[in-house]
């Protein structure tokens, strides 16, 4: 490893050393352009011998280099390219520069009309501000910059994937109405779609999560309202509420059963006032199907809710 660095640091003197030498007219016609070239060589290979020895942040300045000549010589691609290679670098070292060589990278592909690309690296921004750099309004933002990238290329299940992580950030941020309205419309558009169909019952759970903690009244009419358009959430219903069968063996329809009987067991809980009931009801669902951190929160501030504000019900 220590080699490999010390042939990086030898490879960036050769290329400053090649950008140094004259430059001018009689430069481009006897070589000017070649020793860019050799120069952009020079750091790209630099950026691989850093990487080998794992020192991340002298990588990324490397790439980041050979992506400002590509840049200087209107090399988009390649300048896009190698911005999203320091990028990768970055990540494992500097979360924000990551993210500022990710911005870079899609405003070329933006210039060049290449909106797929912008997207998935929109993506990219969303995630380093979910994990290594944590903010969740700016995770959203870039989420749905992705989505509205996606969509309008016609990639709509990568359009899908993206706004629901709006969704489900803005559910974590308190912002209910925005986080029920994409649950509902991608909910309504999966089952116009036979492979998609199964999903809209979880989508409709979360929505139905994000109107208790908002009031009582709101998430009884939205719970009608999905019956409508999925009736199969009646037959769910009288399965569970007449039968009560946990020894089904389609582990799926058993999922299906309990997930809408929980919404409804949570509502009537709410109904009653009953703080043990709502808990018992969640653990309930909790031994069958794990709930993820989303839903933990989401469950919590519902139990609060129903602690602190006895009128919201």
């Amino acid at each position: 490893m220590a080699d490999s660095e010390a042939k990086g640091h030898a490879l960036i003197a050769e290329a400053r050393a090649k950008l140094q030498k004259p430059s001018g007219l009689l430069s481009f016609f006897f070589g000017g352009s070649s020793k860019v070239e050799d120069a952009v060589e020079c750091y790209q290979r630099a950026g691989n011998m850093f990487k080998m020895a794992k020192k991340w942040n002298e990588a990324g300045k490397a790439f980041c280099e050979a992506a400002s000549l590509h840049a200087k010589a209107d090399s988009k691609h390649d300048a896009a390219t190698n911005y999203v290679d320091a990028a990768n670098c970055f990540k494992k070292s500097d979360a924000n520069e990551a993210v500022s060589c990710l911005l870079k990278a899609i405003e070329i592909y933006t210039d060049m009309g290449r909106f797929t690309m912008a997207a998935r690296h929109h993506q990219s921004i969303a995630e380093i501000y979910e994990t290594e750099a944590p903010d969740l309004e700016a995770a959203t933002s870039h989420y749905e910059k992705a989505a509205d990238y996606f969509r309008g290329e016609e990639s709509n299940s990568s359009a899908n994937k993206c706004i629901l992580k709006v969704a489900q950030h803005a559910a974590q941020l308190a912002d209910y109405e925005k986080a029920i309205s994409i649950y509902e419309q991608v909910a309504a558009t999966s089952l116009e779609s036979s492979l998609l169909k199964y999903s809209a019952k979880e989508y409709f759970f979360r929505a139905g999560l994000c109107h208790l903690c908002v009031d009582m009244l709101n998430a009884q009419l939205a719970l009608d309202r999905y019956i409508q358009q999925y009736p199969a959430f009646q037959d769910a219903r009288e399965y569970k509420l007449l039968k009560v069968s946990f020894s089904l063996t389609d582990n799926l329809l058993l999922l299906d059963l309990i997930t809408f009987y929980f919404s409804k067991v949570l509502m009537e809980h709410m109904e009653e006032q009953n703080v043990d009931g709502f808990t018992e009801a969640v653990k309930d669902y909790d031994s069958v199907s794990r709930f993820d951190q989303w839903y933990t929160t989401i469950l919590l501030r519902i139990k609060k809710s129903v602690q602190d504000n006895p009128d919201l019900c």
